[in-house]
């Protein structure tokens, strides 16, 4: 059994772990609850019903969040050498165009959030799956990391706005921030509404029987609040 801190102690009395909360009510309490000395992240965990062995159920992309994640994202971008100068006017942290960038990754450089690729240059980003995939950094098609040229502002500035991935993992759920403890409950609310509305929007032909089983929320420091599922995917961003 896991020992729990005396501050987990407290603060888990203020929720009743059965009920089903609704979404304003279980972000308000996410954020009463953090006892995080630093602002925390308030994190969503969906329980899916859905098979992540089936090709058919499998989703996966990116949702751009309104409120963005609190936090100062950090862009790379792999461009061709004619190319470089478009991504530092695009608003990148870093450009890498050659092999000695290549090189830097390959040998564990990894401080960046986002990293975004030109299609001329997937044959060398290619080469390091084995660093960025692991640290769920590759630029993929699907998560609208690899993109044309004339496109590279706009996935930049998605990129930086706050955007965040979503997959099913091989245990059936899908885990994904929505803000910080510091925000407003409207802003996480609107945050969780864009999410809901995705997930509802993404559900797989392959689908059978309850599509979200179970939602929670739960601050980086704190105890998790179960919200109505029924409700969440009702949401719909005004933004």
């Amino acid at each position: 059994m896991t020992r729990r801190g005396k501050k987990y102690l407290d603060v888990v009395q203020k929720v009743e772990l059965m009920k089903l909360y609704s979404p304003e009510e279980a972000l308000r309490l996410a954020k009463e609850v953090s006892y995080a000395k630093f602002d925390a992240t308030i994190e969503l965990h969906l329980r899916m019903g859905l098979d992540p062995r089936r090709a058919d159920q499998q989703i996966r992309g990116v949702i751009g969040l309104p409120y963005g994640l609190g936090k100062q994202v950090r862009v790379l971008v792999f461009a061709t050498p004619d190319m470089v100068q478009q991504a530092k006017d695009a608003g990148v942290d870093f450009v890498i165009s050659d092999d000695d960038g290549i090189k830097q990754i390959m040998d564990g450089w990894t401080d960046f959030d986002v990293a975004i690729a030109v299609p001329q240059m997937m044959p060398k980003v290619g080469k390091l799956g084995r660093v960025l995939g692991r640290r769920g950094l590759m630029p993929n098609p699907k998560t609208g990391t690899v993109v044309q040229p004339e496109d590279l502002p706009r996935a930049v500035k998605d990129a930086k706005a706050g955007r965040v991935e979503y997959r099913l993992d091989r245990s059936g759920n899908i885990h994904l921030p929505i803000g910080k403890s510091s925000f407003t409950v409207e802003q996480l609310t609107g945050n969780l509404a864009a999410i809901m509305e995705t997930i509802r929007r993404v559900k797989p032909s392959g689908a059978k029987g309850v599509y979200v089983r179970r939602i929670t929320v739960a601050p980086t420091m704190g105890p998790g609040i179960k919200i109505d599922a029924t409700t969440a995917l009702a949401m719909e961003s005004s933004l």
